[in-house]
């Protein structure tokens, strides 16, 4: 595993620090002109794809031509394969009351007009069903999902009001199930690589950006860990830093959003158990089924008081007095 953003992976393919001689694509049948798009997976395949000195490709004829990348001439591909098979389903798993009381928090964030980056799974999904009676919201994200679309029909996501790409739903790989892909072609979809979805030039742009990412652990400072709990690798560095960071920089607001359990342990703990993959500075809320901790402007300690407050009533006592010893240990105080 590389520790990287994915707004360097583009770079790192530039300069063969992440070599590909061979990549193997699955890509639309090609149009009039003999070029194939990416389909649904331009993200950062498609950043790849120029310096991959051979190409082999999987002509599917069941994957949607989409725009917003340029496409690859058929000729370009040293080897083809043609299929007739569906595209492989993400289907949701239904939100519990946990997720839906950590939605109902994060939709009293988000504003009418502004642009939501979120990511895939059961509490996303619930917090984009909260986010039902919002108008006019836009959408620029890494992955577009079922809920993105449920909302683009109910005429909630419009992107009227982005600064750039108005009207479009800005995505490097759509993540759903049948529902999703045979609708791609009728939606507002633009597909582009990493060097566009994640740039922080191009984030910096929009000035009205929300960015929604989950955690495995926060501390008590605010620093956020979504790799590893206490050795074991669960997820990688991806996108989240660079859009919490364009988020709390130039943009609305920065969220992190969890359950305050996992497996009976409290995920906000006095130190990280794995790395820091979001830095303390880039998260302007914290959201858990208990509340919110809203950090801007917050020094240290009070910083730990909202985010005890917002643990599990079980894991408070232990927490207020972790973080009491540590004040002693070290000569510090509140």
């Amino acid at each position: 595993m590389v520790p990287a953003h994915y707004s360097t992976l583009p770079r790192l393919f530039a300069e063969r620090l992440l070599p590909g001689d061979v990549g193997l694509v699955q890509v639309a049948p090609p149009d009039r002109d003999g070029l194939c798009s990416l389909g649904i997976g331009a993200d950062y395949a498609a950043d790849a794809v120029v310096h991959s000195r051979v190409l082999i490709a999987e002509i599917n004829e069941r994957t949607p031509r989409t725009t917003g990348t340029p496409g690859i001439p058929r000729e370009r591909f040293a080897a083809v394969i043609e299929t007739d098979r569906p595209l492989a389903p993400v289907p949701d798993r239904a939100p519990d009351a946990v997720d839906e009381a950590i939605a109902a928090h994060v939709a009293g964030l988000v504003a009418d007009g502004d642009t939501v980056q979120i990511g895939v799974g059961a509490l996303p999904t619930a917090i984009l069903a909260g986010l039902s009676g919002h108008r006019d919201l836009g959408f620029h994200a890494g992955m577009l999902t079922d809920g993105v679309r449920r909302l683009v029909e109910r005429g909630v996501i419009t992107g009227a009001r982005k600064e750039i790409d108005r009207g479009a739903l800005v995505t490097g790989t759509a993540v759903g199930g049948p529902a999703l892909y045979d609708r791609l072609p009728d939606l507002p979809v633009a597909f582009r690589p990493a060097s566009y979805t994640h740039t922080p030039a191009v984030l910096a742009r929009l000035r009205r950006l929300v960015s929604i990412n989950s955690a495995l652990e926060v501390d008590l400072t605010g620093q956020v860990g979504a790799e590893s709990v206490h050795g074991r690798a669960l997820g990688a560095v991806g996108g989240q830093a660079d859009f919490s960071g364009a988020a709390a920089r130039t943009g609305a607001r920065s969220i992190i959003a969890l359950r305050a359990t996992a497996g009976g342990r409290s995920t906000v703990v006095a130190g990280l158990s794995g790395p820091v993959t979001t830095a303390r500075a880039d998260v302007d809320v914290v959201v858990t089924e208990h509340g919110v901790a809203d950090l801007r402007g917050c020094p240290l300690d009070d910083r730990a008081a909202r985010l005890i407050a917002i643990a599990a009533p079980e894991h408070r006592g232990p927490l207020r007095r972790g973080l009491s010893q540590s004040w002693t240990v070290h000569g510090e105080g509140p």
